[in-house]
């Protein structure tokens, strides 16, 4: 087959000798149908620390007498699952992205392809990106939070009357300083995500309460924009879901406060809610400015703004939608959208019906 490599008479390998998987950056390990190991290229022998000829035609559950082998065999199980860039820790400071492949013959699995990418360079990068945000973000929080007490203590007059331009700078900077309390929150959050601690207090609570709660806290900025906001309840009692209460807030809020900001003065915000025994479904329509269809697969990115918002508004951190996505998922839950340029945006999300939280949740979230 295409993967064996030809006999060699010498130590030294001639051109001959060598076949493309001898070439390649990435580890490759092929298994036949009884999931005997076929093929182990050299990076794969560097990663693990073995040799290819004392791996050769064992099984994938053999492996685990090679020790570096143990992670890679516990995630990938003796039937050698499928999976897609999953990163797996092999060891400290090793990391190794995992994609494992099934090649069909006539609807029978005849050999496994598993392809190991070395991540470590970027992970350990990524580790100390977010350390840095989580430290600076930190370091801000208590500064930004004293300069608004002092800034509310002069707008309310505690310590001394001001005339009408003091008022307004003190306004204005009131307003920037809260911009900057805002930044440091979304960059706690997503530091949080990215370190898989973000879901801890779990609770049942009733997903139409949060809702109601977030469209009230928010009827001011609803009110002075002049839009309409319609909460169309179920039509039918909704069963209670087992929630991180203040993320699943934080989610939502995000997602309506886009469609606060970017829907035009006399538009109309919809948010509908019903769902079944298995699942509760949310729906939040607006009539506002809607996502260019060239940069819609971008919508849940970090930092990602779309060029009608920018020019709209230079404000936003582009984290919002980011920090929803990955609360919902947290909750096994699922969020997607339709758009259309100029005619409106409608973002969906379903989070499932659970008694306990541990039926659902994964280990990333203890």
């Amino acid at each position: 087959m295409f993967w064996k490599k030809k006999k060699q008479n010498n130590v030294n390998h001639n051109i001959g000798d060598l076949t493309i998987t001898d070439y390649l950056i990435d580890g490759l390990l092929i298994f036949d149908r009884d999931n005997k190991v076929v093929l182990a290229n050299p990076r794969v022998e560097k990663f693990f620390e073995v040799r290819q000829e004392d791996i050769l035609d064992k099984s994938i559950l053999h492996l685990t007498r090679f020790r570096s082998f143990k992670p890679l065999v516990t995630f990938l199980g003796g039937g050698i699952k499928e999976c897609y860039r999953q990163d797996l820790e092999i060891r400290e400071n090793f990391i190794l992205q995992v994609t494992s492949v099934s090649v069909m013959s006539e609807g029978e699995k005849i050999s496994t392809l598993v392809i190991l990418h070395d991540v470590t360079r970027e992970r350990l990068s990524d580790k100390m990106k977010s350390e840095f945000v989580t430290l600076a973000a930190h370091q801000l929080r208590t500064p930004t939070s004293a300069v608004k007490w002092s800034l509310q203590s002069l707008m309310s007059g505690d310590i001394g009357d001001l005339n009408t331009e003091q008022k307004k700078a003190i306004e204005t900077a009131y307003i920037t300083n809260d911009r900057v309390i805002s930044l440091v929150r979304d960059l706690l959050d997503l530091a949080q995500i990215e370190e898989g601690k973000y879901i801890s207090k779990t609770e049942l609570t009733d997903m139409e309460e949060i809702i109601q709660s977030i469209i009230e806290e928010n009827k001011n900025i609803s009110d002075n924009r002049r839009l309409r906001v319609e909460f169309k309840r179920s039509q039918t009692p909704l069963p209670k879901l087992m929630l991180d209460k203040e993320k699943i807030k934080i989610a939502i809020g995000n997602i309506f406060d886009n469609a606060l900001r970017y829907t035009l003065a006399g538009g109309k915000i919809t948010i509908a809610c019903f769902g079944s025994k298995k699942q509760v479904q949310v729906e939040i329509k607006d009539t506002g400015l809607g996502i260019p269809f060239n940069e819609q697969e971008r919508v849940f990115t970090k930092f990602f703004r779309a060029e009608n918002i920018r020019r709209m508004d230079t404000e936003g951190t582009g984290l919002g939608l980011y920090i929803a996505k990955n609360i919902i998922e947290a909750h096994e839950g699922r969020i997607w959208f339709d758009s259309e340029e100029n005619k409106g945006t409608t973002f969906y999300f379903t989070i499932p019906v659970k008694e306990k939280f541990g039926q659902f949740l994964r280990g990333d979230f203890y």
